[in-house]
């Protein structure tokens, strides 16, 4: 899998207070990692979105991350909230997340992230486009 990456997002990772830093990585290790297993997904690309992280691939739809000052006990993983995506999320993994509506699934500082289920969220966000017409997502 090709990544391609702008320097302006690690400028961002930098940017997010130091006990916040290495939880971000860990959620872009999962990207990562999920985009490299997933079967047809030749490339990634990592960019900025509103000033965040963002994962875009050819037919997925985009995978945000962020820390905001406002919220600080709480980091994100945010999809596009008109997609199927965490309406989806919720009937499969039900209250294993904490959500935000349709737009985010949160973790607290302190939680400890269900990496393969998690994992599965980022799969579906990042093939989106070709899973969006089946029933729950193909799931």
């Amino acid at each position: 899998m090709e990544l391609v990456t702008d320097p302006e997002v690690e400028k961002v990772f930098k940017k997010y207070p130091k006990d916040i830093q290495p939880k971000m990585r860990y959620l872009r290790k999962l990207v990562l990692e999920t985009a490299a297993e997933t079967e047809g997904l030749d490339k990634l690309e990592e960019t900025l979105k509103w000033g965040e992280p963002s994962y875009l691939t050819k037919h997925g739809s985009t995978v945000r991350m962020d820390w905001k000052e406002k919220k600080p006990d709480q980091y994100a993983v945010y999809f596009k909230c008109t997609s199927k995506l965490v309406s989806t999320f919720k009937m499969v993994h039900g209250d294993l997340f904490s959500y935000e509506n349709t737009r985010a699934i949160v973790f607290k500082l302190d939680d400890k992230i269900p990496a393969a289920e998690l994992k599965h969220c980022i799969s579906l966000g990042l093939t989106y486009h070709k899973v969006k017409h089946l029933p729950m997502l193909g799931v």
